[in-house]
């Protein structure tokens, strides 16, 4: 009798744990729905402020497709370091090669990207990619002027004000946190410069699945233990 009951609480617990994972994957796909980027930019600083560094061109780099890796310092009528900015940075323009593709390396669904937008000029455009660096259209462009006007600061490629040289963040949701893998720069002239990429991903709906079920596992094997001692002392 006794393992017939603890057959039947097993299978009642089992079939809560499916239950809680349906509800979890059906929440996962409802919020896919609406596709949606916002965009924000803050004063940057001689001292780097912004979210922890994925990609600092130094230590971490990030697959790129044109463009270049350059400095540290600023090399006249060709590149200039961004404020905020140690070390090497990436620059596409005349100088190197543009456009200029940067692939994040995701593991997951992209939450938020920042990084700094050194020297914010109006020929300076960011187009966001898949993962294979292929661009996903005009919706997906954001221009110099547009990020400029956030911060708010003049776009006339300055390297005196801080302000001209924001840190820059998208948050991304619903479909656009698995379609976007990359961005692509495009600068008419010399140059349109990033440093200190922070990329924010979270684990694929199938792993926060799996995740969930190790969990109810785990649960359910301290119950039967703690069960299990309880039967022994009471014995």
């Amino acid at each position: 009798m006794a393992g017939e009951w603890g057959t039947r609480v097993r299978g009642s617990m089992m079939k809560k744990l499916a239950k809680t994972l349906v509800f979890a994957a059906a929440a996962v796909t409802a919020s896919a729905a609406n596709a949606t980027i916002t965009v924000s930019a803050v004063q940057g600083s001689t001292v780097y402020s912004g979210p922890p560094i994925t990609y600092d061109f130094d230590t971490s780099t990030p697959v790129t497709i044109g463009g270049g890796i350059v400095g540290p310092g600023t090399t006249a009528n060709a590149f200039a370091q961004p404020i905020g900015s140690t070390g090497q940075y990436y620059s596409v323009g005349p100088s190197t090669i543009t456009p200029g593709t940067v692939l994040l390396g995701l593991t997951g669904p992209l939450v938020s990207l920042s990084f700094i937008w050194g020297s914010i000029d109006t020929f300076n455009s960011l187009q966001f990619t898949d993962a294979a660096g292929n661009p996903l259209g005009a919706a997906y462009n954001f221009t110099g002027s547009q990020i400029s006007a956030l911060v708010p600061a003049p776009a006339n490629g300055s390297q005196v004000l801080n302000a001209q040289n924001p840190i820059v963040t998208f948050l991304f949701s619903g479909l656009d946190q698995t379609l976007v893998g990359g961005f692509r720069m495009s600068s008419g002239q010399n140059a349109f410069e990033i440093d200190n990429i922070a990329v924010n991903s979270v684990p694929e709906p199938g792993t926060w699945a799996m995740m969930l079920l190790g969990f109810g596992a785990i649960g359910f094997a301290i119950r039967r233990r703690k069960s299990g001692r309880e039967l022994t002392q009471l014995a």
